[in-house]
């Protein structure tokens, strides 16, 4: 059984493989983290479509926080001003705000810098975790 937290993102996407490398290096979260292409999504109570839509933060007891609620609890689980701005990003309103900011980026991360066309979601999972 786990005792640490698991992030777990697209190794396959450029952006998102960026993303993990700096939040390893600056924000340094109290977690372990894997690619889902590596992980055992069905021991781990996740299907590969929502892995596929969004990164996914899994607790030791099998809680899976999705998209913005993973990033703030990647945050909050760091020291100092990240905790407390992974804090901040879990309360309403904020919280709806960064959901929407996180589907902007999930939704066009083939665009952004370290993107590729491989980062692209189908379209039958752009809006929907399923």
């Amino acid at each position: 059984m786990r005792t640490r937290p698991l992030l777990v993102y697209d190794g396959d996407c450029g952006f998102c493989t960026a993303c993990v490398t700096f939040a390893q290096r600056r924000i340094r979260p109290r977690c372990e983290v894997t690619a889902w292409q590596r992980a055992g999504l069905d021991a781990l109570g996740v299907t590969r479509r929502r892995a596929e839509y969004e990164a996914l933060w899994i607790t030791p007891d099998g809680t899976v926080h999705g998209g913005a609620q993973a990033v703030a609890k990647l945050l909050a689980s760091a020291r100092g001003g990240w905790a407390v701005l992974g804090a901040v990003l879990q309360l309403a309103p904020v919280r709806w705000l960064a959901h929407g900011i996180y589907r902007a980026v999930a939704d066009n991360r083939h665009r952004l810098p370290g993107g590729t066309p491989a980062c692209a979601l189908p379209a039958t999972h752009r809006h929907d975790p399923g």
